[in-house]
């Protein structure tokens, strides 16, 4: 972070820079942003960072990025997102806040250089309502999961086409880019070997669906989608679910087969013991959408978002960012990791029964 960022940190970290009364700023941390909650509003700051992924080293990038979240997000949840807010610096060096959609306030004292950067004004909601803590509650009902099945199928069915995108090759390059991420992230202590493992199981299954993830594309199943769908991008408000905070910063990342981004949410939910809740939405979806064709392709879709998962859950811990301890997160991690083996583990022991039903039908 450099010491512009620093400042706006601090600025936005400091109750005084909000309207009377707002009370204390909570934070949020993320590996690519920073959310300030004051009051009935959250700020949400992206990171001065440079993943290969990712690129928010620039002010021009960040501004762009927010502006993306800003109309990406009022897809799934208008209610929620306001408006990009400008922060600039006056001559005396003090920060300011700049007007809505991104120009600083004229002031005859002000830094002619332009914002130092720029947040997406949300909508706050009661963190109770995030749906990872609904589910660690015991609040995931059937109705509830029967509603976030239609939520994402609604979405999913009116979200763009993208022909151009998708489809094996840009699955192998997933596979390439975030095994390498874990490979270089020495602080967590990822057994080679495993890698190696996911890293065989992911590319055979590759091999195995690529003609059907093609096929699929060339169909429409590739669509500007959420790209980020776990348990804490949604929320409840008035009692429904609604998405947010999707992937803003990379067309290829967040456009996608529908259910390589069903698959996140799944994920997730199996992660937390939830197995036959994903079951549940899994099976609502298909109902809704009869994207039964695709089912092959589900294992290789549910290790990957487990390697991501782990991905980010690990770069988090390296920079020491989030209040919780290195150590528990890199654990995580690598319980990521055992899922993402296991989704591959799962798939070649079906195959292994199929072939023996099947020889066993042949001898008989």
């Amino acid at each position: 972070m450099d010491d512009a960022q620093r400042d706006v940190v601090a600025f936005l970290s400091d109750p005084s820079s909000y309207p009377p009364g707002v009370g204390p700023v909570n934070i949020i941390e993320t590996h690519a942003s920073i959310v300030f909650l004051a009051g009935a509003h959250a700020y949400k700051l992206k990171r001065a960072v440079k993943y290969s992924y990712l690129d928010f080293s620039t002010v021009a990038r960040r501004r762009a990025a927010c502006t993306a979240e800003l109309r990406l997000n009022r897809r799934t949840a208008p209610q929620l997102y306001l408006e990009v807010r400008a922060i600039g610096r006056r001559a005396d060096g003090g920060i300011v806040w700049g007007r809505p959609g991104g120009d600083r306030q004229g002031d005859p004292s002000g830094d002619p250089g332009g914002p130092l950067d720029f947040v997406v004004v949300m909508r706050r909601f009661d963190q109770p309502d995030l749906l990872e803590n609904v589910a660690s509650t015991g609040g995931l009902s059937v109705p509830l999961c029967h509603a976030l099945s239609a939520h994402i199928a609604g979405f999913h069915d009116k979200a763009e086409q993208c022909l151009d995108r998708g489809g094996n090759s840009a699955m192998a390059e997933l596979v390439q880019t975030n095994i390498g991420v874990l490979r270089d992230c020495r602080s967590a202590d990822f057994a080679a070997a495993r890698l190696d493992r996911i890293e065989d199981g992911l590319r055979n299954e590759l091999a195995r669906v690529g003609a059907l993830l093609d096929e699929r594309r060339e169909a429409g199943k590739v669509r500007r989608c959420h790209g980020d769908l776990h348990l804490r991008n949604i929320c409840l408000v008035d009692g429904r679910p609604l998405l947010f905070d999707c992937v803003e910063f990379s067309e290829e990342l967040a456009s996608v087969d529908v259910l390589y981004d069903l698959a996140f949410l799944l994920m997730d939910l199996g992660h937390r013991g939830h197995r036959g809740l994903a079951n549940l939405i899994l099976n609502r979806y298909l109902d809704l959408t009869g994207e039964d064709d695709g089912l092959a392709a589900m294992p290789l879709f549910l290790s990957l978002r487990a390697v991501i998962r782990a991905h980010v859950t690990a770069t988090m811990a390296e920079h020491g960012w989030g209040s919780g301890d290195p150590a528990l997160v890199f654990a995580e991690a690598r319980g990521y990791l055992h899922e993402a083996e296991a989704a591959l583990e799962e798939l070649a022991r079906v195959c292994r029964l199929a072939t023996l039903d099947s020889a066993t039908s042949y001898d008989g």
